[in-house]
């Protein structure tokens, strides 16, 4: 396979980075209106419609910045909002909400994987079909990867964060939430320093590693 240019990159991205967030984030509200709360539902981001998720900084501006400037994909979408009052289950719940979206991102990278797959299969009959399956195959898979290992970061405002709240003491969780306002303020130092890219860098390959298609995501991204 041949490596792509930057922006040949951003083109094989895009699709895949509005899937992964449009789907990481309806599951979230999905998940918390099946668990009681339906605020997520009724302001319409349960939704396939990535424009309901698109934060104009966090979604556009960032990563753009972040590719452009130190060759690294970072960003994020508007949280979906959830009230833990309208849980059944507050605590438990609230970690299941929070789960949900790391789940569809893995989720997500499987079904690239079989998008690979399919690509692989159409070659070389079908090149104009099949190349771009593959290409966005392989972004697929490492961006939901790349999502789902961020999120599972136990810090908060991140997914892994939330489930850390739940499962804590209540007083321990109680100081814990305290640090969400410094969060994100974090995670752009860590990004910063490139304390982030070391260590999210051999979990994502390590996960990559276990899914279909890994080979080619290798041999476009690692090489």
């Amino acid at each position: 396979m041949e490596a792509l240019n930057p922006y040949q990159l951003l083109a094989v991205l895009l699709i895949p980075v509005l899937f992964a967030i449009t789907v990481h984030e309806a599951a979230h509200g999905w998940v918390a209106s099946k668990l009681g709360d339906r605020t997520a539902l009724m302001l319409g981001r349960v939704t396939f419609n990535p424009i309901k998720h698109i934060d104009p900084i966090g979604t556009i501006v960032v990563p753009l910045a972040t590719f452009f400037l130190v060759g690294f994909l970072f960003g994020w979408a508007k949280p979906v909002p959830v009230n833990w009052r309208n849980l059944r289950h507050p605590r438990r719940d609230m970690a299941l909400v929070a789960i949900a979206g790391p789940g569809a991102n893995l989720l997500m990278a499987l079904f690239w994987g079989g998008m690979i797959k399919l690509g692989v299969v159409l070659l070389p009959a079908s090149q104009w079909i099949a190349l771009p399956l593959i290409y966005m195959g392989a972004a697929g898979i490492l961006i939901n990867v790349f999502l789902m290992v961020l999120n599972l970061i136990p810090l908060l405002p991140l997914d892994g964060g939330r489930v850390l709240n739940a499962v804590l003491p209540p007083k321990v969780a109680l100081q814990f939430s305290r640090l969400e306002p410094f969060g994100l303020i974090i995670l752009l130092a860590l990004l910063i320093t490139g304390l982030l890219g070391a260590v999210l860098l051999p979990l994502v390959i390590g996960t990559v590693g276990l899914l279909p298609g890994s080979a080619i995501v290798r041999e476009l991204f690692f090489v």
